[in-house]
């Protein structure tokens, strides 16, 4: 089932001037699963924010379709089951911890036992329940992304957005926060993660598309986007022997006493350079698709030939 489907989303941002105009969302086609984490990367202006703002009916779309839970984004019922944190939000400070979740409750029309039997497991979850009645202004940058966290969830969602939920929490937090998102994932809610953290990308989500000048320039699996296409690091006995790969299977791209890379006209003739290796008697002690990180592949997908890589 899909949570969220967009149809060449476009929105375009008229200036009062008649010049100027500018597209933060072109041609925007996906569909996010319900109970996959997906991660929404780009670099800054790519449209990441946008999509969120359309999806909860705040910035209405220029053309195109986009429904969430198989309803428009103008119809109210579309968000009832939807969690968001913002990035760089502002929560009254006068409001405690607590405070803020019963506020959030019930905003969202929570009766007062719902709200109660949701604040003690949330606060705890996310490592604030020792933090509950000090008043928000207290909080460090870290505890109040927790805390946003927890208001973000205080209804029981089935779709939570959250732009970039870990910043300003330190690494040990950040690894108890990937942690939190891959239990609620695995209860069947579906999670869109924004952030500029590709390592924490990489590490929680099932899915990825990046994003450039507000087009999808990719999309898929962390796996599929990391993979380096049809080449392949074999590791083995080469010392001393002489390993040549015929023009019609593929080509050798390095070689040393232990390490062979080889890049093939496709994936399956891998098969045909281990039965090479092996009639010259070399030893494989393993065989594996050649990687990248995400964060080089997201370089190489949002950098124009000719442009410096910031």
């Amino acid at each position: 089932m899909n949570i969220v489907e967009t149809h060449e989303l476009t929105k375009v941002f008229q200036p009062r001037r008649k010049k100027g105009a500018v597209v933060a969302l072109d041609g925007v086609s996906l569909a996010i699963q319900q109970g996959e984490i997906f991660g929404l990367l780009g670099p800054n202006g790519a449209g990441k924010t946008t999509f969120f703002k359309v999806l909860l009916g705040i910035t209405k779309i220029t053309q195109g379709d986009v429904l969430l839970f198989g309803l428009p984004p103008d119809d109210p019922q579309s968000r009832q089951k939807v969690g968001y944190l913002p990035e760089s939000h502002r929560f009254p400070d006068h409001l405690t911890g607590l405070g803020l979740l019963e506020f959030t409750g019930r905003l969202c029309g929570m009766t007062t036992s719902e709200i109660d039997a949701r604040t003690d497991g949330l606060l705890e979850l996310v490592d604030m329940d020792k933090w509950a009645n000090v008043k928000i202004k207290r909080y460090s940058k870290g505890m109040l992304q927790r805390i946003g966290l927890a208001q973000s969830m205080i209804s029981d969602p089935d779709l939570l957005l959250l732009d970039e939920p870990t910043d300003g929490i330190d690494p040990v937090g950040k690894v108890e926060i990937r942690d939190v998102l891959i239990r609620i994932r695995n209860e069947g809610k579906t999670i869109i993660l924004n952030s500029h953290l590709l390592s924490e990308v990489e590490s929680a989500a099932d899915r990825v598309a990046i994003l450039s000048r507000g087009k999808v320039a990719r999309i898929g699996t962390v796996d599929e986007l990391t993979s380096r296409k049809s080449q392949f690091e074999i590791e083995g006995d080469f010392a001393s022997k002489l390993v040549s790969i015929p023009e019609e299977i593929g080509r050798k791209l390095s070689i040393s006493s232990n390490r062979l890379i080889v890049e093939l006209v496709e994936d399956s003739k891998i098969n045909n350079v281990i039965d090479l290796l092996r009639s010259k008697r070399i030893s494989i002690r393993a065989v594996q698709p050649l990687k990248v990180s995400l964060e080089q592949s997201f370089i190489e997908t949002v950098t124009q030939p000719g442009e410096k890589k910031a």
